[in-house]
């Protein structure tokens, strides 16, 4: 092989080749050995790589799925039921009723003439609330005044005739049919004047609901219309947003809360110790540290199968005005202590499709079991060596 370049390039004859010519001959040379050295290091880094790349991808998907498996075991906190915090209150959570609440609609068909009460405003009974203007109720009753001024002329008539032909008949100057005929005649007339009377008296009475009075003491709690509304009579569809499927309008809503009523919805476990004429006491967030004095007055006498309770009407006495109807209040009642109930965390229950639940231990194992309620927390017996409903 040529030690050099210069001799390399040169021919025998001491001549340059052309440069095609050298070009051809250093294709036909190939890779020197340097170079195919190069490439083999190469090439051991990128396999090298390669296989570092699987084996690093391997091993965090092995760490994955072991931690993925030991997520998926369910780690829960054991307590054991305790006697601790057992009192002889039951705390039960309820809603105000105002003692007395309804609206107050129109008897009678026409437009609001004016209001004199609204939100807010306590009112007394027989106190006038409102006055509706009725022009056609009030040209009904005209007409049916008319009617009967007519029909008590056609009676008068009627009688005359009746009294006369009675007197021709003693000395047989009419038939006795003539007479029947006459006295029928005035008898017909009476029931026309009969129903003449009464139509007044009804539309009279209609007229009269033009002016809306309060049933009772109270507090009117919502307003519904204004002056010049259109007013429809209470037992028939009403026109506006209360009356677009079909029922009346009410004008007012009033409430009397001088005195409040406030259900709640006993457990069946301590629906024996919840007798008429307790006096439990109520509590109010908005008003800390305060307790309102109630009375227990009736209960249903029966258990709601859907939530297991009795449902205890207590009534409050509100004439200080401090509690509001649909406010939210706790019922604290005295009940006797049970020595052998036992309370858990309310996070211990488990609220699923079949029913209230709770895990119960016994050795190494866990299964679901039923618990009767009191309240917010499970009431259970120790039977035996575990835990029985």
């Amino acid at each position: 092989m040529p030690t050099d370049l210069n001799s390399d390039m040169t021919n025998p004859s001491g001549e340059v080749p052309p440069a095609a010519a050298l070009l051809a001959r250093e294709r036909n040379r190939g890779f020197s050995a340097g170079t195919w050295i190069g490439l083999l290091f190469l090439a051991v880094v990128i396999g090298s790589l390669i296989v570092l790349g699987i084996r690093s991808r391997s091993e965090h998907e092995h760490v994955l799925t072991q931690s993925t498996t030991a997520a998926a075991v369910p780690t829960v906190n054991v307590v054991r039921p305790s006697t601790a915090g057992i009192t002889n209150e039951l705390i039960l959570p309820g809603n105000t009723e105002a003692y007395t609440d309804t609206p107050i609609y129109a008897r009678t068909s026409g437009y609001l003439k004016q209001w004199f009460f609204d939100i807010g405003a306590r009112v007394q009974k027989g106190q006038l609330m409102a006055t509706i203007e009725t022009p056609e109720l009030d040209e009904q009753l005209q007409v049916a005044q008319a009617n009967l001024k007519s029909a008590q002329s056609d009676l008068d008539l009627a009688n005359t005739t009746s009294a006369r032909y009675q007197n021709l008949l003693t000395t047989n100057s009419v038939s006795k049919q003539e007479t029947d005929v006459a006295v029928s005649g005035a008898a017909a007339k009476q029931a026309a004047v009969d129903a003449a009377l009464a139509n007044v008296r009804r539309l009279r009475e209609l007229q009269s609901f033009e002016s809306v009075y309060a049933p009772f003491n109270g507090v009117v709690t919502v307003r519904n219309t204004d002056i010049g509304a259109l007013i429809d009579a209470g037992a028939s569809g009403a026109s506006g947003p209360s009356g677009a499927g079909g029922s009346p309008k009410e004008l007012f809503h009033l409430a009397a809360i001088g005195m409040l009523r406030v259900y709640v919805a006993v457990p069946e476990s301590y629906s024996a110790s919840i007798k008429d004429g307790s006096t439990p006491t109520l509590t109010l967030d908005e008003y800390p540290g305060q307790q309102f004095a109630g009375t227990v007055v009736r209960n249903s006498s029966m258990i709601d199968p859907a939530s297991r309770t009795l449902n205890v009407e207590v009534d409050v006495d509100n004439s200080a005005g401090k509690l509001l109807p649909g406010a939210y209040v706790f019922v604290h009642f005295k009940v006797p202590e049970h020595a052998a109930s036992l309370s858990v965390p309310s996070n211990t229950l488990l609220f699923r499709a079949e029913g209230l639940r709770v895990g119960v231990v016994h050795g190494d194992r866990v299964h679901l079991a039923c618990r009767r309620l009191r309240g917010f927390v499970g009431d259970f017996q120790r039977i035996g060596n575990g835990l029985h409903p």
